[in-house]
């Protein structure tokens, strides 16, 4: 069984953008990790109520085949979190699928990682993007090598499911 970590705000992550993908992925046979700033409950823009099972800090890269970076207003938290940069630079330096949605895509972008990558994120960070090297699409969903990114709410289902695909699940 693959393992997915998923990390969202401890308040202000996007709903669907955690719930869609999640869906997608469990129903296709992954296990999913919910991480945050700490375990316990979390709180998304729209109400939802989610469990992070454990710390974002205390993640081990060599436990999950891909990591998920959710959206949402409060992923801001993330884009300069050394352990969120660490833990997805190292998965991404061992193959594993990498992917972050709607803001989050910006935490890929701090950490180094889409340095020449085709990538989409919500359109406020766009400029951010590129400012650190990414190569701008828009795209609702954007596949380049094992790095995903998707634009936002609308493209959850499509992203979720482009996740469960890279990882080769049925």
């Amino acid at each position: 069984m693959k393992s997915v970590l998923m990390v969202i705000a401890p308040d202000q992550f996007r709903d669907e953008e955690y719930a869609k993908p999640k869906e997608i992925l469990e129903g296709r046979g992954a296990h999913v990790v919910t991480a945050s700033v700490a375990p316990g409950p979390c709180r998304g823009k729209l109400g939802m109520m989610a469990r992070a099972d454990i710390a974002l800090v205390e993640a081990e890269a060599s436990d999950y085949e891909a990591i998920l970076f959710v959206g949402g207003a409060g992923a801001h938290i993330y884009f300069d979190d050394l352990d969120a940069h660490r833990l997805a630079r190292t998965m991404h330096e061992n193959g594993k699928v990498i992917a972050a949605i709607c803001i989050a895509p910006s935490i890929l972008a701090h950490a180094g990682l889409l340095e020449g990558v085709r990538a989409t994120a919500f359109s406020s960070e766009e400029d951010d993007i590129r400012a650190h090297g990414a190569i701008w699409t828009g795209a609702p969903v954007e596949l380049d090598g094992a790095i995903i990114t998707g634009n936002g709410p609308a493209a959850a289902r499509d992203f979720g499911m482009a996740i469960a695909d890279v990882l080769g699940l049925p």
